[in-house]
């Protein structure tokens, strides 16, 4: 584009002192090993997948990828002990959309294309999706960007006809199933889990029952167990191959145990509770080997080598249909995108609103707990000069709104977020009536979220989104 993306462009852009920028970059770049680990955060706005690109693109240009104590700019690693899981049925439809899409699949699916939509095995999708099965998730309405939209196309039922929902709880999601079946929790049933995220430990947990299961709940297996065989002996034979939930947790251990020898017996590690296990190796080192011989270990990409540019991403470039502010760049180039700090859209909403995981939840997991609503309130954080310039202070109700909805929720006031920008801690279950006036008080963000999917991904684009924010 002709700009020179120096420090100080870098600068007017991020905030940051173009000195403190000059220092990280000799720092990175002189450094042996530096380490560059992104979380799964940075991909989640309009044209995130460049910012992904470019976190890498610093591992690589310095020399970093395959070695001791480097990175390639993607999540840690972690040593794991691998379990085996239930079987899994070959899906006859090849077709395939991002899983964000699964609304617009709904509301216009034969319209969905692969060069528009990203649609995967087909040129176009033939049919719309008539049938959810939404089992342990609250995707369906809380966790799904642009509440409202979303609402407007579940709710009628000419779109999907049926919807079912499997879970502990009567989640926000929950309220909109046909069929609601309550499942068991984990604690109320015997399993087998690893538990390692991040390092050189590997774990395995038996977990075992807390309490009896109450009342007429049934566990998801005896569920489709009973669904199999009022489809017919056959299929209820080939579903669960003989055995009862408890026989295939045994079967399946028995066949990590021959994989596997080191493990304890079944009963023992029942009995243990916690099985650990260090790397035998020390240590994993991501493409290692083909750091040590390009040649004789070739990577998974078209040329075999680390692609800086990337001539299929060139090629989508050109053949895609794509809106001017989207961008898929052969290059990892800079791409603010839409929703962003220098989108038009921001004379009528000039504050940026981002999400971010918030102590109180998993995602939305625990956010009816009241005694954590306690102690960590569901607010809006705004900086001081934005507050006051909105004559707002630290615990007032405040109104947020876009294109997209509105909520009230208190107020945050604090330095230790930029001028010009605000976050809410996503997660927080959907308190609205959406059959009337559609105001969210329970401080979901989805009711400001976008619906737009990024360019390449047609992911989600959840922490671009451009709000104004007023007192109650």
């Amino acid at each position: 584009d002709g700009i020179a993306k120096t420090p100080q462009w870098a600068s007017h852009i991020t905030g940051i002192p173009a000195d403190r920028i000059i220092k990280l970059a000799r720092e990175i770049g002189s450094v042996k090993p530096a380490y560059i680990c992104q979380g799964w955060g940075p991909q989640r706005q309009a044209n995130g997948e460049q910012t992904a690109r470019a976190i890498a693109m610093l591992l690589i240009l310095t020399g970093n990828v395959g070695i001791h104590g480097g990175n390639s700019g993607a999540r840690e690693s972690t040593y794991t002990i691998t379990i085996e899981r239930l079987p899994v049925l070959e899906n006859p439809v090849k077709t395939a959309i991002s899983c964000f899409s699964w609304t617009d699949a709904i509301a216009r699916g034969p319209e969905m294309t692969a060069l528009r939509d990203g649609v995967r095995g087909k040129d176009k999708l033939d049919v719309p999706i008539k049938f959810l099965w939404n089992y342990a998730g609250n995707t369906l309405i809380n966790q799904h960007s642009d509440i409202n939209k979303t609402h407007e196309i579940l709710q009628d039922e000419a779109k999907c006809e049926m919807i079912v929902v499997i879970d502990n709880f009567m989640t926000s999601s929950a309220k909109y199933a046909d069929i609601l079946l309550p499942d068991l929790m984990t604690v109320e049933q015997e399993d087998i889990i690893p538990n390692d995220y991040a390092g050189n430990m590997g774990y395995l947990i038996f977990i075992q029952p807390a309490t009896t299961p109450k009342f007429e709940r049934k566990p998801i297996y005896w569920v489709l167990s009973e669904i199999a065989r009022r489809l017919g002996d056959d299929v209820y034979q080939r579903f669960t191959e003989g055995r009862t939930q408890a026989q295939w947790l045994q079967y399946l251990y028995a066949k990590m145990q021959a994989r596997d020898p080191a493990l304890p017996a079944y009963d023992e590690l029942k009995k243990m509770g916690i099985y650990k296990r260090k790397d035998p190796n020390g240590h994993f080192v991501a493409y290692k080997k083909f750091h040590e011989d390009p040649q004789a270990n070739p990577l998974k990409t078209p040329s075999g080598k680390i692609e800086i540019y990337s001539e299929r991403l060139a090629t989508l470039a050109n053949t895609w249909e794509l809106k001017k502010d989207e961008i898929i760049h052969p290059l990892p180039a800079y791409t603010p995108g839409f929703d962003g700090w220098d989108d038009p859209l921001r004379q009528r909403y000039p504050l940026q609103l981002t999400g971010f995981h918030y102590k109180a939840r998993t995602h939305s997991s625990y956010g009816n707990i009241d005694v954590l609503q306690q102690a960590c309130p569901q607010e809006i954080w705004i900086n001081p000069i934005d507050a006051q310039a909105r004559g707002i202070q630290h615990g007032d109700t405040v109104r947020v709104f876009n294109q997209n909805g509105q909520m009230l929720i208190p107020a945050k006031v604090t330095p230790r977020i930029l001028p010009g920008v605000t976050a809410i801690g996503q997660g927080a279950w959907l308190n609205a009536d959406m059959f009337g006036d559609q105001i969210d008080r329970g401080g979901s963000i989805n009711i400001l979220t976008s619906h737009r999917p990024s360019p390449l991904a047609k992911g989600n684009p959840s922490h671009s989104n451009l709000v104004q924010v007023e007192k109650a």
